[in-house]
């Protein structure tokens, strides 16, 4: 029976990402970045200046800084995408899906730019009457109360789309190929039980805190954890500097060949690249617009502005960085690991006995801050959905969902987020494409001001 079903949901998830999803994530992209003139690419200068402070008012609405608000958004996106998840792409699809990857990621940069710049823009009130912001809310505050049904499909999708299955599930694996098995502990059933059971107890006195005790908790692990891998996964490429030229010519040779994968088509590799683009870095699927949307700003583009730079961070440098770790040492060639198995014999290979704990410990922070900011998400779908009275109760889910997640199988478990993911997008896009006009009407708005501004001071 749990066979059945497990194939059921892995069949569901490969049906559901076909044409139709990647006609919406990456025709939607396109779509946004034309509608906007490449407002997005344009004006990375002037966002990094808005990231850095500069145009912070504490008087302003909202919960987080955007320093944080960007900080939680990417505790959700660079995470286990960026390890593991680069891993099952490559397994899955070969080294071209990275290709596919980075062009669903530079047309998710204007998508974000619109999603997080709405959620500001359209912010509605919970039935405590406090300030949200997010795909719920602009949609039924931008398109009227007889979307409800849409916000309210969206919010059932994203409390699974949010769950902790994957990060528990690779953060158990890391766990037990760098703790239990040198010393001689088989993993079982029981072992990633009681691991399972140890991280959720973790992660569950951490979440209670709230959106801003999260806020401050990514805001310093998020900066930190880059770093480390950052540094770590350089070393592994220049270390191998001869073998850099080569594993780019292999990512764009097989981006349209296909000659990586056995029985691959260049449908299928775009296919994997945009999914797990999408797994990555969540743009077109809503959930970081309610980080963004909790932003202390009355300037919503200034938001969408901060946001876009999310895709660029999570899949442009830190996906191609473990993409390069993974193609350089041929360990894709010679393994028939997959996930955070494959990327651990890649750091083992580079860098012998040091390599896989180093990976271990930026595993750790990689997981454990994705675990830390997708509960925020949660309860705000579920206090959309049932009300604030019974929002905190996904806390308590979310938890208990750790542990499920550690004694499943991955393949099932990345198929039923897929499934999820997918089914988020659709209401996301569709509501976004048809409320562009207001984000492009205070675009226009916003960069005169900024124009005089800038002309005003010389």
């Amino acid at each position: 029976m749990f066979e059945k079903l497990s194939q059921l949901i892995i069949t569901i998830s490969d049906l559901i990402w076909g044409a139709p999803i990647l006609i919406l994530l990456l025709g939607g992209g396109f779509y946004f970045l034309v509608y906007s003139r490449l407002a997005p690419l344009r004006f990375i200068g002037h966002a990094l200046q808005i990231l850095t402070g500069k145009y912070d008012d504490p008087n302003e609405p909202g919960q987080l800084r955007h320093y944080q608000a960007l900080s939680t958004a990417l505790a959700g996106t660079v995470g286990m995408g960026n390890v593991s998840g680069v891993a099952v792409a490559i397994t899955m699809g070969g080294p071209g899906a990275i290709f596919w990857m980075w062009v669903s990621a530079l047309l998710g940069v204007s998508t974000k730019f619109f999603t997080c710049s709405l959620a500001v823009m359209f912010r509605g009130k919970d039935d405590a009457g406090e300030i949200q912001g997010g795909p719920m809310y602009y949609i039924t505050e931008g398109l009227g109360k007889h979307w409800r049904p849409v916000a309210v499909f969206f919010a059932l999708m994203a409390m699974i789309g949010v769950s902790p299955l994957f990060q528990a599930n690779q953060l158990t694996q890391m766990i037990s190929d760098v703790v239990l098995a040198p010393n001689n502990i088989e993993t079982s059933f029981q072992t990633n039980l009681i691991t399972g059971i140890v991280i959720s107890i973790f992660v569950g006195l951490v979440v209670i805190g709230g959106i801003k005790r999260i806020g401050k908790v990514t805001g310093k692990l998020v900066p930190t954890m880059v770093i480390v891998y950052t540094v770590t996964v350089l070393y592994i490429i220049f270390s191998n500097s001869s073998q850099i030229i080569p594993a780019f010519q292999t990512i764009f040779h097989d981006a349209f060949t296909g000659d990586a994968v056995l029985g691959g088509t260049l449908g299928a590799i775009i296919i994997t690249g945009v999914r797990r683009a999408a797994f990555s870095n969540e743009a077109g699927l809503g959930t970081a617009p309610m980080a963004h949307g909790a932003a202390k700003t009355n300037e919503p583009i200034r938001e969408g502005l901060v946001a876009m730079l999310g895709p660029i961070i999570d899949t442009i440098i830190v996906c191609t960085m473990t993409a390069l770790a993974i193609i350089i040492t041929n360990t894709w060639i010679h393994s028939d690991a997959d996930g955070i198995t494959l990327t651990a014999q890649a750091f083992d290979s580079a860098i012998p006995f040091f390599g896989k704990y180093i990976l271990a410990t930026c595993v750790i922070f990689f997981s454990m801050s994705t675990m830390f900011a997708f509960p925020y998400y949660g309860v705000k779908c579920l206090g959309f959905v049932a009300g604030t009275k019974y929002q905190n109760l996904y806390n308590y889910l979310f938890v208990a969902v750790i542990i499920v997640g550690a004694v499943s199988n991955l393949r099932v478990i990345i198929g039923l987020i897929d499934i999820a993911f997918a089914l988020m997008a659709f209401p996301i896009v569709i509501s976004t494409v048809l409320l562009s006009p207001h984000v492009k009407r205070a675009s226009k708005d916003y960069f005169k001001r900024l124009k005089a501004e800038k002309f005003a001071t010389k």
